[in-house]
């Protein structure tokens, strides 16, 4: 069952939440500072006003989701739903653990699969829908598709209860060109060109990562096994704001992050966010990402002096893969 009318990833989740539990419930959710979503209970947000949230996390070594400590969460707190998913995460998600975690204390479990929702499509991630009792997702980002939302579910009387808190309960009319462009999306993803491009995707990521990597920047996990990456920033001495507006003004965009364990503020932060989903749409392959890299290294360790010469190499990529003939 699909309900495609969400305008957004945030109103789909905000469903989910008013279908299957109260206000006031407890909900397992991935901490903000450690990859999760706004929606996955942020106090400023209306996941974090109205349930009591409780946070998880991912391991200060590897950087990767403590299952362990998950798992003792869940049974120390017996929350209503447990919520999987984020929006700052590089590395797998084992919905299968999710799933039995759940299952073992009584919980919904909720995927947010907005990030990735085009690579499980391509197969290049696990597919969350056998695990989960529902899933939502965006149909843009790697779905490559209009701005908007969906929600997804196996489950007949819970696609019932979704559907009503879909309409009426959060939203009025649907917008029917939206959903037409989402239908376009989703014919994309069934072709084999789709396929190619998220294995593309993957590539290019793997092929920055590796990029950033060489020229010494940290990266949260010490990679990526999907299509974006953390980087740590604070060996070069520079803040994510900084460098976000750095970037910009040599014409690469990227957003400010938060990194696990951050002690720089929100508005400040220690690390950006960096994916490969635009720029493989444009054209770029695994060279191209390189160059990307190295820009990015050169932003970071002389911007004074040679941001015109970034500039230069970055208008040259774009002239290479333009966007209209």
């Amino acid at each position: 069952f699909a309900n495609v009318q969400p305008h957004s990833g945030a109103q789909a989740n905000y469903a989910c939440y008013m279908a299957l539990i109260e206000p006031g419930d407890t909900v397992l959710g991935m901490n903000l500072d450690h990859g999760g979503h706004l929606t996955h209970g942020s106090a400023v947000n209306f996941s974090g006003k109205y349930y009591n949230i409780i946070p998880y996390g991912v391991t200060d070594d590897s950087n990767v989701i403590d299952y362990d400590a998950l798992r003792k969460l869940a049974h120390e707190h017996r929350p209503k739903m447990i919520l999987a998913g984020a929006s700052a995460y590089p590395r797998v998600i084992d919905f299968e653990i999710f799933s039995d975690i759940a299952k073992e204390v009584g919980a919904y479990l909720m995927v947010d699969m907005a990030h990735i929702a085009g690579l499980v499509a391509a197969g290049l991630h696990p597919n969350p829908m056998p695990y989960a009792d529902v899933v939502t997702t965006t149909t843009h980002k790697t779905l490559r598709g209009p701005r908007g939302g969906m929600i997804l579910t196996n489950d007949e009387a819970i696609a019932k209860k979704i559907n009503s808190a879909v309409f009426p309960g959060t939203q009025g009319g649907p917008l029917e060109h939206i959903i037409a462009a989402k239908a376009v999306a989703f014919g994309e993803a069934l072709r084999p060109e789709f396929k190619a491009y998220q294995q593309q995707t993957v590539r290019n990521a793997q092929a920055l990562a590796d990029g950033l990597l060489s020229h010494g920047f940290d990266l949260v996990s010490g990679g990526t096994d999907n299509h974006l990456m953390l980087v740590d920033l604070r060996n070069f001495k520079k803040t994510g704001q900084d460098m976000e507006t750095m970037l910009d003004e040599v014409y690469i965009t990227v957003n400010k992050n938060k990194i696990p364990n951050d002690p720089e503020s929100a508005a400040r932060t220690s690390g950006i966010r960096v994916g490969s989903p635009a720029v493989t749409t444009r054209g770029f392959v695994e060279e191209d990402m390189r160059q990307v890299a190295k820009l990015i290294y050169w932003t970071a360790s002389d911007f004074e002096h040679r941001a015109d010469d970034i500039r230069s190499e970055v208008e040259a990529l774009c002239k290479k893969y333009p966007i209209y003939e």
